[in-house]
């Protein structure tokens, strides 16, 4: 078994390692050929929580869902394998809340679960399809356990829908919650795998410009001897390394603040207006400005929380003057 010495770890300044929460750096330390071993190890530590078999091998697929009809929106999935048991698994990091979390991620499952359905194939041969969402934010405000497992039960009797048809499995890890448990010493992580590879994406804050170090020296001692820890930290410095995947990197995590900024400043512009206004006419108000300023109207349903219908009302009206 390989194992890693303290200056291996040490290699590159802790600040300096990319914030695997980046979806940009989590598809590279996840989603790649080469670091397949990581994925496999990864995702047999979530998936050993629900009973499957462990993964063996995994294919990364085609990650483009949706956009066959016009209405259709075209979204690329973080990370889509398929397993050795031809299931398909998605995995999505999400950094910052954009609501509607739940809808979305049903989303995203039926159109992968949809995509396997090929002309002139039956029904039975549609197999489970898996979607796993690591979220760095509060999502069940009423459960105080950071990973949540959902699958199709009959409502009275609480009973599990027969395994041939058990196609239904997605699962969301609250990173928030986990680090809470983490600091509090809940959580075991000498016994379960999965905390080391949570504590491996929460190590590295870069919203907060922090580094847990008490994190690194936990991870630094368990990496001595788990070889696939250690391997890790080895892509991970590599990738931290890299000026190539650094610009890109950056160049993401300067969308996402930016988005973060924008939103924020329109949710202050909408609470302002209507307590200035009152709330229906500061709303309408609110709209017609942004709507001026060419801001798109997923941004403005979230500001305001008005339908994409009342906008594009409110939108014909202005047009219309």
């Amino acid at each position: 078994m390989n194992t890693i010495n303290s200056k291996a770890l040490s290699r590159i300044p802790l600040p300096e390692l990319m914030d695997l929460k980046v979806d940009f750096a989590f598809k590279q330390m996840f989603g790649s050929e080469k670091n397949k071993q990581i994925t496999l190890v990864f995702l047999n530590a979530i998936l050993q929580r629900t009973g499957r078999g462990t993964i063996k091998e995994v294919e990364f697929v085609n990650q483009e869902v949706g956009g066959e009809y016009k209405d259709y929106k075209q979204s690329r999935l973080d990370i889509v394998v398929r397993t050795q048991s031809n299931e398909l698994i998605n995995i999505e990091i999400q950094l910052t809340d954009e609501h509607d979390m739940i809808k979305r991620t049903l989303f995203y499952w039926s159109r992968l679960y949809n995509s396997q359905l090929e002309k002139g194939k039956g029904y039975h041969t549609l197999v489970p399809t898996i979607t796993i969402n690591i979220c760095n934010f509060t999502l069940f405000k009423n459960n105080t356990y950071f990973h949540s497992t959902f699958h199709l039960y009959e409502d009275f009797t609480m009973q599990r829908i027969e395994s041939t048809d058990d196609v239904l499995e997605v699962h969301f890890i609250e990173m928030n919650k986990f680090l809470d448990l983490w600091k509090q010493n809940e959580l075991n992580v000498l016994d379960d795998i999965l905390i080391r590879w949570l504590l491996l994406l929460g190590m590295v804050d870069v919203r907060k410009t922090k580094v847990y170090n008490e994190i690194y020296q936990e991870l630094e001692d368990l990496a001595m001897t788990d070889e696939n820890l250690s391997k890790a930290f080895t892509a991970w410095e590599e990738l931290s390394r890299s000026k190539e995947d650094i610009l890109a990197y950056e160049s993401r995590l300067k969308y996402i603040l930016d988005e973060e900024g924008k939103l924020d400043d329109v949710k202050y512009k909408a609470e302002k207006k209507g307590r200035e206004e009152g709330l229906k006419e500061g709303k309408r108000e609110l709209v017609e400005n942004l709507l001026s300023m060419n801001i798109e109207i997923e941004v403005i349903q979230k500001a305001t929380g008005l339908s994409a219908s009342q906008i594009e009302e409110i939108k014909a009206k202005l047009e219309a003057k």
